[in-house]
């Protein structure tokens, strides 16, 4: 490295330049809505307001997972909120997830209604709403939990530091991409030792646990995140490949991997979900008008 690429940090560090990459635009070092924007709000007990993203896909998982267990009470609206624009700085997101990341919840089964917020947090409130997805028994649900935990907490390395510097970032930084690698290969081998002795990651059942983990390292796994696969040798750790394609295999995690997704094949997104038929008649394939 060259003298004049070495960085000397100031000793106040001022927002006074883009810092570029891919989501330059929405970067900002204080919080708070940019604009006026009221919630649209639907019919069913439940309104959540996300993107198909790994964080997002969490919560439509889970949601449709419930209802396949016929748990009425868990019907949902899903509202598209589009990053890229900024649409998580509007007031009326901002005022269900001060932290304007997504997914938001908004629970509007009680007389007031209830805001949830950060996607752990979702998984559990609606385990707990539900009894469902969560052990009973409290050695099995310290592991499950401990598991939830482990991937909010292992996450940011993967999607933040690794995702950001290989597939984001303007410039590629060797320092930082081998770190993040290294880092995210650990977790990968972490999971896959676990992985290798039970058939989930909280053990013998599915659970909010494998909902929290398979949108993020599940992905990592097949070569779908960062197209990073072979980079990263993820064909190596066979137990988490198996565990991500049994997943995959459910009908209710296909359905909420579709849900607020707006990349990929158009039969594959569905921008918006008010009603279970909305999977057969309005995902992008049926809705854009072919020249």
């Amino acid at each position: 490295m060259s003298d004049q690429n070495i960085y000397t940090p100031p000793k106040v560090w001022a927002w006074n330049k883009a810092n570029g990459g891919r989501f330059a635009n929405i970067n900002r070092p204080v919080a708070g809505p940019t604009h006026e924007h009221v919630l649209p709000r639907g019919k069913h007990p439940l309104q959540l307001y996300s993107l198909g993203t790994p964080n997002g896909v969490k919560v439509t998982v889970m949601l449709e997972e419930l209802l396949a267990l016929g748990h009425s009470g868990a019907e949902y609206d899903a509202w598209l909120i589009r990053i890229s624009d900024g649409d998580q700085f509007g007031s009326g997101f901002v005022d269900v997830n001060p932290n304007s990341k997504i997914p938001a919840l908004l629970d509007c089964s009680a007389p007031e209604p209830i805001r949830v917020f950060e996607s752990g947090s979702i998984l559990l409130y609606l385990a707990e709403k539900f009894g469902a997805f969560l052990p009973t028994q409290q050695r099995q649900r310290a592991e499950c939990l401990s598991w939830l935990f482990w991937q909010m907490g292992s996450g940011p390395f993967l999607g933040g530091g690794f995702g950001h510097f290989y597939a984001y970032a303007p410039t590629k930084i060797e320092y930082a991409i081998d770190r993040f690698a290294m880092e995210v290969k650990r977790q990968m081998d972490v999971l896959n030792r676990r992985l290798a002795e039970s058939p989930y990651v909280g053990g013998d059942d599915y659970t909010i646990a494998d909902m929290a983990i398979w949108p993020w390292y599940g992905a990592l796994a097949k070569g779908q995140l960062y197209e990073a696969g072979e980079f990263l040798q993820v064909n190596e750790y066979s137990h988490v490949v198996a565990w991500a394609d049994k997943i995959a295999q459910r009908p209710a995690a296909r359905r909420g991997r579709m849900v607020n997704r707006v990349t990929g094949p158009l039969e594959t997104q569905l921008h918006e979900r008010h009603d279970a038929s909305d999977f057969d008649t309005r995902t992008q394939d049926k809705l854009v008008v072919k020249s």
